[in-house]
């Protein structure tokens, strides 16, 4: 899911008894939707030292790179990236105008030293777990006019420090991303997450229902919660006791203006027979779970450190399909990672043919620098990665078309969250997180409508308005 956005992913304003001088802030951020709330929240933390976001970094006094280190060549894209910025840097100066560069993020923790070493104009390199200390690095790098580097782990939990999240300000905004929980515990050979992100944290309830009222109150009516290992969920309470992700959707159900619930990205170690109830009694949770598996060959499985064998996965699909039959499932798979043969790759063809997927991700293995599977023998060459990957995406394009196809014809509820491409279309999405368009009034923007699924496109679904009165 790598993706790369400019400008805060939050609306930031001033408020009156803030003195700071206005100055600009320019947000580039890749990777998972994680990094997407992280920029947001290093937009709040920056607020008050006077920083409001701007579109291009040209005229940005502060410039932030919030990099994610998942997919391959993570690093050379941000020396890629820096090498512009550096342009940006040296005209600016030349104008009389400072410009801070920091570079946050997955790759930031990984590779810091490196970073300063092949770009020494880069003014702060900070890890995920420090950002709510960015004020005093700024305030360092200004003074000390020397690079400011942040990678440890520290003792104290960001979010205890953090600002209040800024809730949206402009209409539109009626899905949000809410971070719960950070780091992993599970060290899978391939994974980068444990060094990068540091053990697995969770967000007290406190803070996480206090985010979220304040996004209901602004309008959002679908949350999405965030984790690396979300379902790993274990926040300190009200009460002082410890409450899972089940406890906790179940609170935020409560939420006036709340009435869609999703989470990612889960572990099939931490589905519990809770969680899976809950997905059959409680209306709010969204009938649509991304559970990766990474493989379908128990051999591959233990050397990935997963924890599961195929047909325990297999079972947990078959207890969550008997607690909601509707429930679709997405996934994410490895392929060619270290010793993988022709029969593991076999195996992993079975589980999906067996499973079906209603929407998934895969990718070639490409190694990361200190994980075990980069120095692992056997390593596999990379047209054979090529060719698997090929006959594998083929299968998954198969099962999401036939998964959307079977859409046609039924009445599906779409929250409408904007408008379409087209003159008179509005766009939202299904349960199951099928992008829908209509034909329809932009009143109903915001709203959850029936929508009857007339045709399936490439990438999305088409219908009609089912009740007349909408119109009214």
């Amino acid at each position: 899911m790598g993706l790369r956005q400019s400008g805060v992913a939050a609306i930031m304003t001033r408020t009156p008894d803030q003195t700071a001088p206005s100055r600009a802030l320019h947000v580039i951020t890749w990777g998972c939707q994680m990094n997407v709330y992280d920029s947001a929240r290093m937009g709040d933390v920056l607020r008050p030292l006077g920083y409001q976001p701007v579109d291009t970094p040209d005229t940005a006094d502060m410039i932030i790179l919030n990099t994610c280190h998942i997919r391959d060549r993570a690093a050379e894209k941000v020396f890629s990236e820096l090498g512009r910025l550096r342009l940006i840097k040296e005209t600016r100066k030349a104008e009389g105008q400072q410009t801070i560069i920091a570079v946050a993020g997955c790759v930031a923790q990984a590779e810091g030293q490196e970073i300063l070493a092949r770009a020494p104009y880069v003014d702060i390199v900070l890890g995920p777990q420090t950002y709510h200390r960015l004020p005093e690095m700024v305030a360092r790098a200004a003074r000390a006019g020397n690079a400011v580097i942040e990678t440890d782990f520290p003792t104290e939990q960001k979010f205890d420090f953090l600002p209040e999240a800024e809730a949206p300000q402009t209409p539109g905004n009626y899905t949000a991303f809410l971070t719960i929980q950070e780091g992993c515990d599970k060290f899978c050979s391939f994974c980068v997450v444990p060094y990068t992100r540091g053990a697995e944290s969770s967000r007290s309830v406190q803070s996480v229902l206090a985010e979220a009222r304040r996004m209901a109150q602004s309008g959002v009516r679908e949350i999405s919660l965030l984790g690396q290992n979300v379902n790993a969920y274990h926040g300190e309470g009200p009460d002082g006791t410890v409450w899972d992700l089940t406890h906790l959707a179940y609170a935020l159900a409560e939420i006036p203006g709340l009435s869609r619930i999703r989470y990612t990205t889960s572990h099939p170690r931490d589905m519990n027979d809770a969680l899976i109830a809950a997905h059959r009694d409680l209306p709010e949770l969204m009938p649509f779970l991304h559970l990766p598996v990474q493989s379908g060959s128990d051999r591959i499985l233990r050397a990935m450190n997963r924890g599961h064998t195929a047909d325990e996965y297999r079972d947990l699909v078959h207890r969550l399909r008997a607690a909601k039959p509707d429930l679709a499932l997405s996934s994410d798979f490895i392929i060619g990672h270290p010793g993988e043969t022709d029969e593991d790759f076999e195996a992993t063809m079975q589980l999906v043919r067996d499973v079906g997927f209603a929407l998934a991700y895969s990718f070639k293995y490409s190694p990361r620098p200190g994980t075990p599977a980069a120095g692992a023998p056997l390593q596999v060459p990379e047209d054979v990665k090529d060719a698997r990957l090929q006959a594998l995406q083929k299968l998954l394009r198969e099962q999401q078309d036939a998964f959307n196809a079977s859409m046609v014809g039924k009445t599906v509820p779409v929250l409408f969250t904007g408008k379409g491409r087209k003159p008179g279309q509005i766009a939202g999405r299904s349960p199951w997180l099928q992008p829908v368009h209509v034909i329809g009034p932009d009143r109903l923007i915001g709203q959850t409508v029936p929508v009857r699924i007339t045709e399936r496109l490439t990438n999305s679904l088409g219908g009609i308005l089912e009740e007349e009165n909408v119109y009214a």
